[in-house]
């Protein structure tokens, strides 16, 4: 049997690796793309393969760029006529003062070094912000942390704490608090990804730092 040390590609999400992803939709797709208004221009900051502003130059028309660190999800973003070049999202973006509409995050703020400087820069180049990320304070995990004694692995998405990509696990309360100190941000919407379950809907949009496992946030910059 292959292990992980015999082969560290396996089951291990730090690698980024989007060869054999070339599209895919995602629950929170259609939330974002409700977010965006038609025809305007989207920055998508880790953008993987492109599978998000692909959707929404289909649905919206939007004029697109996309920033992620690997290389194969560039490589599916060109082949798909996505705009799209490597780099990092959480230091200084090479864009001008608002060159966008909207700027968006989606579950990925959590896997970035530097969270505060990458909401800064989303602030200082786009009017609208859209993030999303997995609730840390979600009940499972807190259950687990407090029963089992581990790191909860419910909101790692089936990975570990050493082989995870997450490294700044937060809360809905904690990127609230981030927003606060950022500043100049306004929530404008905050929605979440909902089940077929009436109760536990209502307890996601009554308690939702309790009961979410994913928000979607739009702010606009102040």
């Amino acid at each position: 049997m292959t292990n992980l040390i015999d082969n560290p590609k396996i089951n291990d999400n730090r690698n980024y690796d989007y060869t054999n992803f070339k599209s895919f939709e995602r629950r929170e797709f259609e939330i974002i793309s409700d977010f965006v208004k038609p025809n305007s221009k989207v920055l998508d900051l880790a953008c993987g393969n492109g599978s998000l502003l692909l959707k929404l130059k289909r649905d919206k028309n939007i004029t697109e760029f996309g920033i992620d660190i690997s290389k194969s999800g560039i490589n599916i973003c060109k082949l798909n006529n996505i705009n799209a070049s490597l780099g990092k999202i959480d230091n200084t973006l090479p864009f001008e003062n608002n060159s966008f509409d909207y700027a968006i995050c989606n579950v990925t703020i959590q896997m970035v070094m530097y969270p505060e400087i990458l909401l800064r820069e989303m602030k200082r180049v786009s009017k609208y912000q859209i993030i999303s990320f997995p609730n840390f304070g979600f009940y499972k995990n807190r259950f687990e942390m407090f029963f089992k004694g581990r790191f909860p692995q419910y909101s790692l998405f089936g990975f570990k704490w050493y082989n995870t990509g997450h490294i700044h696990q937060l809360s809905i309360k904690d990127f609230e608090n981030l927003v606060c100190e950022i500043g100049d941000l306004k929530i404008i919407k905050q929605e979440f990804i909902l089940t077929n379950n009436f109760v536990k809907n209502n307890l996601i949009k009554t308690f939702p730092n309790l009961f979410a496992l994913q928000p979607i946030y739009l702010l606009e910059k102040s």
